[in-house]
């Protein structure tokens, strides 16, 4: 077995949309187009543009413009633990 590599990652990062069920069951409304501020770099985006992570213990959100982490969400007991300390701000799309 190799050491993973750099393309090795890339291959399993997905864009924001597949955060989107977890993220309608956790805050009750379409989230994929809602607006997004990284707290470290500033960066303004859609839910749908983050890069996201599912092979981890939980889901991970990362900006797209400076790879900080936006978001972890792991789920234990049946019940979601969120962590949004990466965003400065979270916006949905008034529906």
């Amino acid at each position: 077995m190799h050491a993973p590599h750099e393309n090795d990652r890339d291959v399993r990062a997905l864009d924001g949309n597949a955060i989107g069920g977890l993220f309608l069951e956790i805050f009750g409304t379409e989230m994929t187009t809602a607006f997004t501020t990284c707290a470290t770099c500033g960066s303004t985006s859609t839910v749908a543009e983050a890069v996201v992570y599912l092979q981890a213990p939980g889901a991970v959100m990362r900006c797209r413009t400076c790879g900080a982490i936006l978001a972890v969400v792991v789920r234990r007991h049946a019940t979601n633990c969120v962590d949004l300390l990466g965003l400065a701000a979270l916006e949905p799309v008034p529906g």
